[in-house]
């Protein structure tokens, strides 16, 4: 539990620091508004994993720590009449015969069953996945579908395919069969109500790479896999491809190598978007970028817009988000009025994007800080919801929504 209790120092002293500086809010087109604070201790602190939408405008999301157990929970936040929200606890994580501090954004299956990861507890203490499912009176019950062992998925995203299938992350330094290795990719299936765990790719390190702590895997509509690693041959990180064989063995292929420079480098937290079409889009140390496939099996990279620091942000540490008309958005972790952005890019006439500034978050006491590493969400009327990890009255995160 030690990585918990430094990275909740951690974050407590940078929230500490931060709140001395004193920003007037700034005026934008966009109206933003805290919709729930957590209060730490019972009610739970630090959602850093994202929120997840359903059909009827209700979010989800976990928190790191807290909750009558300390371990973290999950959540459920319903709008009401009047713009309000209400909050539901649907499960509380008790490290003792259970998962604890879930750190992962939220999944939906088509059955409409929640996934999620969490580091540490399970069966054998380094973590695993849970499954929360919707029953009657809007009760919800929590199982540990897999336990793992030896490798660790410390701070990955989660994915899933069609089929139900998860994938993510395990760390580096800690291989599939927990010897030291430099990260891979796992998936966990179920077949007949028994979850079971494959290691797709194992990274070497050096020129292969290893994998970027906080990041994920995204899936085209082939089912092949892209994802982000540091380090690579000239040590700034990499774009890859993992492609499944007609054997289930899986390939690894290096889309692009980052250079530093214009395109920056792999960064730390960013998971890549996949469109329709098939383009690549992630966020680097400090651009914007998409990755465009050509018919030879090459691929072109764009730098949509790169961040100047000050008001427009810096470092989009964040996965990207697409709406149905091709806009992406994303958060900064820096700059703005200090304390990151939240941007949205709008694509124009001859292949120019153009960014707008949908927040940028300020130190007034209630408001949210440093929107890092949690992607945002858009419902169908345009609003866009997202967490911080810190901020608000007390420190402990908030949800926010923008409204155009």
């Amino acid at each position: 539990m030690q990585w918990s209790h430094c990275k909740l120092a951690f974050q407590f002293m940078i929230a500490t620091a931060l709140a001395m500086v004193v920003v007037a809010p700034p005026t934008l087109a966009q109206t933003e508004k805290i919709i729930y604070r957590f209060a730490g201790g019972t009610d739970g602190a630090i959602p850093e994993g994202g929120l997840v939408l359903d059909a009827k405008g209700n979010l989800y999301g976990v928190t790191e720590s807290g909750g009558t157990n300390g371990a973290g929970t999950a959540f459920e936040l319903s709008p009401s009449t009047g713009g309000t929200w209400t909050k539901s606890v649907l499960h509380e994580f008790n490290y003792s015969g259970d998962l604890a501090y879930p750190s992962s954004n939220l999944v939906f299956d088509a059955k409409g069953n929640l996934y999620g990861i969490a580091p540490l507890g399970g069966a054998n203490g380094v973590g695993g996945i849970f499954e929360l499912s919707p029953g009657s009176g809007g009760n919800w019950t929590e199982a540990t579908i897999y336990s793992f062992a030896g490798m660790v998925p410390f701070q990955s995203s989660l994915t899933i395919d069609t089929a139900g299938n998860l994938y993510g992350y395990f760390s580096p330094f800690i291989s599939s069969t927990g010897s030291e290795g430099y990260g891979g990719v796992w998936e966990v299936s179920n077949s007949n109500g028994t979850w079971t765990e494959k290691t797709l790719y194992n990274f070497s390190g050096g020129n292969n790479g290893s994998v970027a702590y906080g990041s994920g895997v995204a899936l085209d509509a082939s089912g092949n896999l892209y994802g982000l690693a540091n380090n690579g041959p000239r040590d700034y990180g990499l774009l890859f491809e993992l492609v499944k064989g007609t054997n289930g063995t899986w390939s690894e292929k290096q889309l692009h190598v980052f250079k530093g420079g214009a395109d920056g480098s792999s960064g730390y937290g960013s998971r890549v978007f996949v469109d329709s079409a098939g383009n690549v889009f992630c966020a680097s140390s400090w651009a914007i970028l998409e990755f465009t496939p050509r018919s030879n099996g090459t691929w072109t990279e764009k730098v949509l817009h790169t961040f100047t620091g000050g008001t427009d942000g810096a470092y989009p540490s964040s996965s990207l988000t697409m709406d149905s008309s091709g806009q992406l958005y994303g958060t900064t972790n820096e700059g703005g009025a200090h304390h990151g952005t939240a941007f949205e890019l709008l694509p124009g006439s001859q292949g120019a994007w153009s960014e707008k500034i949908l927040h940028r978050f300020v130190t007034t006491g209630a408001d949210g800080l440093d929107p890092a590493y949690s992607p945002l969400v858009i419902d169908g009327q345009g609003n866009v919801y997202g967490v911080t990890g810190v901020g608000g009255n007390l420190n402990n995160g908030v949800v926010f929504e923008i409204t155009p």
